[in-house]
């Protein structure tokens, strides 16, 4: 079985490659630049507003860097406990590559014709690209869908108090922003010592391990899709410096 995987330039696409090619051929990692902070600023301003993101600025400046420093201890005790893998990836299996939406992208997966297409941390991908091969693209996503999705699903569902639905989904990757048919879900367990710069480590460290499942039962021509659940769908995005703050003090959200 031939395996794809389209990822943003994130530790978490390393984590996940270097776990799989152990087990599975992994053809060729296709690495997505994404756009430059000025441009992903602008767009962020034009969704939510200059006082909005201005806020969340605050909030990755002053809170986000911050717990990932203090949190180092915990986020090594994590990364020992998946086994996960940061190592350099040889440069023959890696494509950067502007978008996953260019040309590029689409000429290097036909050329490739994997039998599966595993995404990670990238821009939304457009129906163009998801049809210029017939494969089964599949995504991890750090939230339980179709209650949380978006980004920070774990966070999210602690701060509504919403533990059942505090975890990771394994789904078809469809033209909406993971709205997917579900493959495989399982939740997290959070700890005293964990808060927002730890529950992505863990959700991916559980992602990988449902990814595997996923490979072995489409291998087995057994995978399966749950039905969507009918429930409220919402999309979050990243906190705010005052939200933070307002969930810490209020709801004991770390």
């Amino acid at each position: 079985m031939k395996i794809v995987i389209l990822g943003g330039n994130s530790k978490s696409t390393f984590y996940l490659y270097n776990k799989l090619r152990k087990k599975y051929s992994i053809e060729k990692i296709i690495i997505e630049k994404g756009i430059s902070k000025i441009d992903f600023l602008n767009t962020r301003i034009k969704r939510f507003g200059y006082l909005k993101v201005f806020d969340q600025i605050l909030f990755k400046i002053f809170i986000s860097n911050l717990l990932n420093f203090f949190s180092s201890s915990r986020i090594n005790e994590i990364i020992r406990e998946f086994e996960l893998d940061d190592s350099p990836i040889s440069n023959q299996k890696i494509l950067f590559v502007d978008s996953v939406n260019s040309q590029l992208c689409r000429d290097n997966l036909i050329k490739l014709y994997p039998d599966l297409v595993l995404v990670n941390g990238t821009g939304i991908i457009s129906e163009k690209t998801l049809n210029c091969i017939s494969t089964l693209f599949i995504n991890s996503h750090v939230g339980i869908t179709p209650e949380y999705r978006g980004v920070h699903g774990a966070y999210w569902a602690l701060v509504n108090n919403d533990f059942e639905n505090c975890g990771v989904t394994v789904h078809k990757v469809d033209k909406g922003i993971d709205t997917g048919d579900i493959i495989y879900q399982e939740t997290i367990k959070i700890s005293i010592n964990d808060n927002f710069a730890t529950y992505p480590y863990i959700q991916n460290g559980i992602g990988i391990k449902l990814i595997e499942k996923s490979i072995d039962d489409f291998n087995r021509n057994k995978i399966n899709f749950f039905e969507k659940k009918n429930v409220e769908s919402k999309l979050f995005t990243h906190p705010t410096f005052s939200e933070y703050i307002y969930n810490l003090i209020i709801k004991k959200v770390k």
